[in-house]
């Protein structure tokens, strides 16, 4: 639960350690030193305003959250039928962050999803990932039909591996 009255450093502070990450590690991450966020941290200076977007990602929050706290919007979304987009101009992101530093970034439309399933072909940047093999594109696409968007799946591995699908 975020909190509006708390300070930048506060929520900096509480978000760091919500993510169980030491101010070394934020430090190294950012490239900064390890002084610089104690300082955040005890409202005696502010980031850099650059360095926000990557402090934001790093601790798992956009920037409009990290600055303003407050609670976050909603990440999915069911649409009333006349407010929905085309199934056929929806795309399908599927972010992967392995703890050894990998990055797999995927975006395919979601009719190219719906005919690679259909067809059994494998998406490539997922069929070879061990993280994302109970993953059911089929729900995902029937759950998208029914006017479903947003980040619709989220998974922490025990290993460190993050994954995110979302669907715009």
């Amino acid at each position: 639960m975020m909190n509006t009255n708390e300070t930048l450093g506060a929520r900096i502070a509480r978000l760091r350690k919500e993510k169980k990450m030491t101010q070394d590690e934020v430090a190294e991450k950012l490239n900064v030193s390890p002084q610089a966020v104690s300082k955040w941290e005890n409202d005696q200076s502010c980031p850099d305003i650059l360095l926000l977007p990557a402090i934001a990602d790093l601790l798992g929050v956009t920037t409009d959250l990290l600055l303003r706290g407050g609670e976050p919007e909603p990440e999915i979304r069911l649409l009333p039928p006349e407010e929905r987009k085309s199934f056929d101009k929806m795309v399908l992101r599927i972010y992967v962050d392995s703890a050894d530093g990998d990055k797999v970034r995927v975006n395919l439309p979601m009719p190219l999803i719906k005919v690679a399933i259909e067809v059994g072909a494998k998406i490539p940047g997922i069929e070879n990932k061990e993280i994302l093999q109970n993953i059911d594109l089929n729900q995902i696409v029937a759950l998208v039909e029914q006017g479903l968007i947003g980040k619709l799946v989220e998974v922490q591995s025990s290993g460190g591996d993050n994954v995110e699908i979302v669907v715009e």
